[in-house]
């Protein structure tokens, strides 16, 4: 596991763009990340999902209460990201 280049492509069958930001922590099991994903349109979104030995899971994401801190403190790190978080939680 580890940094993957940024940006980089993503494709749904609805729509495709980049993932411009990211913020990650490696735990025991896998990889809880958190993408800023741009489409093409300019139209922003926020992927929430994991990583385990560098392919992306098909599961919902769980991010055990020890690793918030380190997520957290990874979030901080991308601007956009982070600022659009906040809108989130209020």
């Amino acid at each position: 596991m580890g940094a993957r280049p940024l940006p980089r492509k993503f494709e749904f069958h609805w729509g495709k763009g980049l993932v411009t930001e990211e913020a990650s922590v490696v735990t025991p099991y896998f990889e809880p990340t958190v993408q800023l994903l741009v489409y093409d349109s300019g139209e922003r979104a926020i992927r929430f999902c994991g990583y385990e030995h560098g392919k992306m899971g098909r599961y919902p994401l769980v991010v055990s209460e020890q690793h918030l801190e380190r997520i957290g403190a990874e979030l901080r790190k991308n601007k956009e990201l982070h600022r659009l978080l906040k809108r989130l939680v209020g």
